[in-house]
């Protein structure tokens, strides 16, 4: 089982962080690696594998390598344990954790 979610990447920015859901659904985060080498791309898989609680090699970006809106493959969950993880740490940033 893997699912795609799609994302929305500022690259080259102060702070790696969540910064939560737009209008149409994707995610949106920002990753302090460059956009050059595909640098950005792992820095987006990492983060995410660490906010889903998964090993870093189930997650990978499979399409807008070159891009700021990019889907994500995630193995192991569904579209529907992808978002309800991402909401909870979400919150557990603005809660201070």
């Amino acid at each position: 089982m893997s699912a795609g979610l799609r994302v929305r990447v500022q690259p080259g920015a102060r702070g790696t962080a969540l910064v939560g859901w737009m209008a149409d659904g994707s995610l949106k985060l920002k990753v302090s690696e460059p956009a050059e080498d595909g640098r950005a791309n792992r820095a987006v898989e990492a983060l995410l594998a660490a906010a889903l609680g998964v090993r870093a090699s189930a997650v990978r970006v499979v399409r807008g390598r070159s891009s700021r809106g990019k889907t994500v493959d995630v193995d192991g969950l569904d579209l529907e344990a992808i978002r309800a993880r991402i909401s909870a740490a979400l919150e557990g940033e603005r809660d201070g954790g």
